[in-house]
């Protein structure tokens, strides 16, 4: 009998020391529960974007998928068109004719999509992909 009360007092333990084991690994492993933090922006996607300049006005630029663009002021007129890239992390514009090319550096995009973009000069616009 003091056998047998030892066997189960050792079985006890030894399930204890299981579950402590178990309870020490878990708290070791954390979980993801919180969101995981903005990442470096890609670049900016072919389609449709409002762009918010500092004065509130709002343009509009279509990057296309064969890597052109088009930019257009708040009436519809075409201002700017050429060839788009994103190099080194930043989206570069070079527009037709003899104007030099400018490249933006991009923030983490938002939820909603949004960003803001600054050139070397220090100017920052807002950018919105258009809803479809």
């Amino acid at each position: 009998m003091k056998k047998l009360v030892l066997l189960a007092a050792l079985t006890a333990l030894s399930a204890c020391s299981q579950k402590a084991a178990e309870s020490r690994d878990a708290a070791a492993t954390p979980t993801e529960t919180a969101a995981p933090a903005p990442t470096a922006n890609p670049g900016t996607a072919p389609g449709s974007y409002d762009v918010k300049l500092a004065d509130g006005t709002v343009a509009s630029t279509v990057i296309n998928a064969d890597g052109t663009y088009v930019d257009t002021d708040a009436t519809g007129k075409t201002v700017k068109k050429g060839k788009f890239a994103h190099k080194d992390g930043e989206d570069c514009f070079d527009p037709d004719g003899d104007e030099a090319e400018e490249c933006w550096t991009l923030s983490p995009a938002a939820a909603d999509g949004s960003f803001t973009a600054t050139n070397p000069e220090g100017t920052t616009v807002t950018v919105t992909p258009k809803k479809s």
